[in-house]
């Protein structure tokens, strides 16, 4: 698994530089009492990412034992859409307010709200008696989740506040994410065949309770946040943001169900478009904005995000279209999918291990593109499925190099998208950076489940779903390159940066 303490701190001499026989060993030459805060900082960097890792482990908890799910319940495929969105839909609709209100009243108390929310939500879903129950359970899972992600970022901004150590942590921050989602794939696989799907929900119950717990110990208390740095409230920002995403998502969720000429698909993409053109608007006129508009539009920060949306994107393809092609076209059982997505988090582990080394040594703009390209050349790999495909050959190969490409671009990312944000914006950042990574695999699944949809023969379809994703791949990396242009003089650099 990943060493977080010694990835994120393994170039700093005041932080962690080497293990040895499972203990740390610090080499700094100061008092003991500043060797125990600094195990203190490493210690509070890995709780906060476990946290991370559960709230997209969550997501995913469910992809695999949803026909388990459909059975007991007696549910149709959209209700069985709205089981596995429901989560998301709030997820990503309030991010940037959660975002907002960690920068306005501080990361640890509303982390600590959200983390007692998610974590009774949790609870609720494992003993849901009916399908309503176990949707809005999901629901409420994802506002408890909407205000600990950004939240985890303002307090890990305040536990690192020198740019470069930050930039460090965030490249493992970044994989760390992408690994939560593969973990939730492969163990709802294994836990469906031997026990009930309920059970899942025990793991973030248990990472709520032992995160409260440890969080008196390990996190920082809140600075006090000056009149002047204080954000204001933006009222209706939060309320048009809030509705305008998830309305959008809803209506993106279901379009690869019934059509995109549907009314169930057509009005939730007026309706959300048209409050998040409000939105907008509403942005360049108010004193405080909820999003700043130049926030996203910086061109570094920009070519982040649109590497995040697009690598999750490119997991949620490929974890629906492979379930979906091992259970009904080759006949695996849920646990057989769910070792058959080993590789992919193995080869998750196994990057996780350099990705902060190299991006350290070559600069996050250049691993991002490398991680673009090389996630296209899995995903091309890919496109050869059929019918008659055999795992070792058909499919083996694309789920190797598909998330070496992955853990690139996370990683990096994570770090250009978070370069230069001041302290009482870190809330912002996550907020910003939490729903590109929830919006991924909505948008890039409506969008590529349609063009699959223009072929008649399903598999075929799946082919060109998964060629279409490359092409956007190869496009985003050139456009990157363009984005994350150098622009400083030569010699100078960036101060945030860890290139």
């Amino acid at each position: 698994m990943f060493d977080l303490r010694a990835l994120a701190f393994h170039n700093d001499p005041t932080y962690l530089s080497t293990l040895h026989t499972g203990i740390l060993i610090v080499h700094t030459p100061q008092h003991k009492q500043s060797t125990g805060r600094e195990l203190s900082t490493q210690w509070a960097f890995v709780l906060l990412a476990v946290v991370q890792a559960t709230l997209i482990f969550t997501i995913t908890l469910i992809a695999v034992p949803l026909p388990d799910i459909g059975r007991e319940f007696g549910l149709d495929t959209a209700s069985l859409i709205l089981v596995n969105a429901a989560y998301g839909l709030s997820f990503s609709g309030l991010l940037l307010l959660g975002g907002r209100l960690a920068d306005r009243y501080g990361g640890r108390r509303i982390f600590t709200a959200g983390l007692l929310f998610f974590g009774l939500a949790s609870a609720a879903a494992a003993f849901s008696p009916h399908f309503m129950m176990l949707v809005t359970v999901r629901f409420m899972q994802g506002i408890g989740a909407a205000l600990v992600a950004p939240a985890a970022l303002a307090i890990l901004r305040n536990v690192l506040p020198d740019p470069a150590a930050f930039g460090r942590a965030m490249a493992v921050w970044g994989g760390v994410s992408v690994l939560g989602a593969t973990i939730g794939t492969v163990i709802s696989g294994a836990m469906t065949t031997w026990i009930s799907w309920r059970w899942m929900f025990l793991v973030p119950v248990l990472v709520s309770c032992i995160t409260l717990l440890l969080m008196s110990r390990l996190l920082p208390k809140d600075h006090d946040i000056s009149l002047t740095n204080r954000p204001g409230q933006d009222v209706w920002g939060g309320i048009l943001a809030t509705l305008g995403i998830s309305i959008a998502s809803y209506g993106l969720i279901f379009s690869s169900s019934y059509g995109w000429s549907s009314p169930a698909v057509q009005l939730p993409l007026l309706l959300g478009s048209a409050l998040l053109v409000a939105f907008s608007l509403v942005e360049r006129r108010v004193k405080a904005p909820l999003l700043p508009p130049g926030f996203i539009l910086e061109s570094r920060r920009l070519a982040g995000l649109i590497g995040i949306l697009l690598a999750a994107a490119s997991m949620g393809l490929v974890t629906f279209l492979l379930s979906l092609y091992l259970q009904q076209e080759k006949g695996w059982s849920p646990l057989e999918t769910a070792v058959g997505f080993l590789p992919y988090m193995t080869t998750l582990i196994a990057t996780g291990r350099i990705t902060a080394a190299l991006i350290e040594r070559f600069g996050a703009d250049r691993v991002m593109v490398s991680g673009l390209l090389l996630g296209a050349a899995g995903l091309a790999l890919l496109t050869g499925i059929s019918r008659e495909s055999s795992y070792m050959l058909g499919l083996l190969p694309g789920l190797v190099i598909l998330p070496l490409g992955t853990s690139f671009i996370f990683a990096s990312s994570a770090v250009i998208t978070t370069i230069n944000v001041p302290p009482y914006q870190a809330g912002l950042a996550g907020g910003v950076m939490n729903t590109a990574m929830e919006l991924g695999p909505t948008v890039g699944l409506a969008f590529f489940m349609s063009i699959a949809a223009l072929q008649s023969d399903v598999i075929r379809g799946y082919a060109w779903a998964l060629g279409a994703a490359s092409a956007v791949f190869v496009a985003a990396a050139l456009l990157s390159m363009v984005l994350t242009k150098r622009t400083e003089p030569e010699g100078e650099a960036l101060p945030a940066d860890i290139s």
